[in-house]
């Protein structure tokens, strides 16, 4: 197992931002993966030491800053995604590659409905089926993460 810099993890955060924040278009916006959050979850199955539910909470704000909507959703979205990341993080290990991508899976369904049930609860309309389709996306953005990863690894174990 490789050491990762805390360095590494925040370009990553930031690159996955950038991309968050790029001018999407038409079809390409009702698809776009929440890739802010798929590298949060990443980070927090490999290095839970490194990202933990505080620095999901603070990508939910950034977030929320970038979009503009009512401000702490996607915080609180992640910040509770982290929880049942971090929660089961080292069952998870030992499952296969399809057995964490359905867990992810879930979790990116999990943030997603959070979302929708605070902006009903703020007063707006209910989406159609498309509002979904962006955790399609993201899992299969995480098959190639993964994929391309092998894996997450069971973190090491301090004595």
């Amino acid at each position: 197992m490789q050491t990762v810099s805390l360095k590494s993890v925040y370009a990553s955060m930031l690159v996955a931002l950038i991309c968050q924040l790029l001018p999407w278009d038409g079809f390409g916006l009702q698809i776009r993966p929440d890739f802010l959050l798929l590298v949060v979850i990443y980070w927090l199955l490999r290095t839970p030491h490194l990202c933990n539910i505080g620095t999901a909470w603070f990508a939910g704000l950034v977030i929320d800053l970038a979009s503009g909507g009512l401000f702490g959703q996607h915080a609180l979205a992640y910040a509770i995604t982290a929880f049942f990341a971090v929660r089961y993080q080292r069952r998870l290990a030992l499952f296969n590659i399809w057995q964490q991508s359905a867990y992810v899976f879930v979790l990116l369904l999990l943030t997603q409905v959070i979302v929708l049930i605070l902006k009903l609860f703020s007063g707006g309309n209910i989406p159609d089926w498309t509002y979904f389709l962006p955790s399609a996306s993201g899992i299969l953005l995480w098959q190639i993460l993964i994929f391309s990863r092998i894996g997450i690894e069971a973190p090491p174990h301090k004595n």
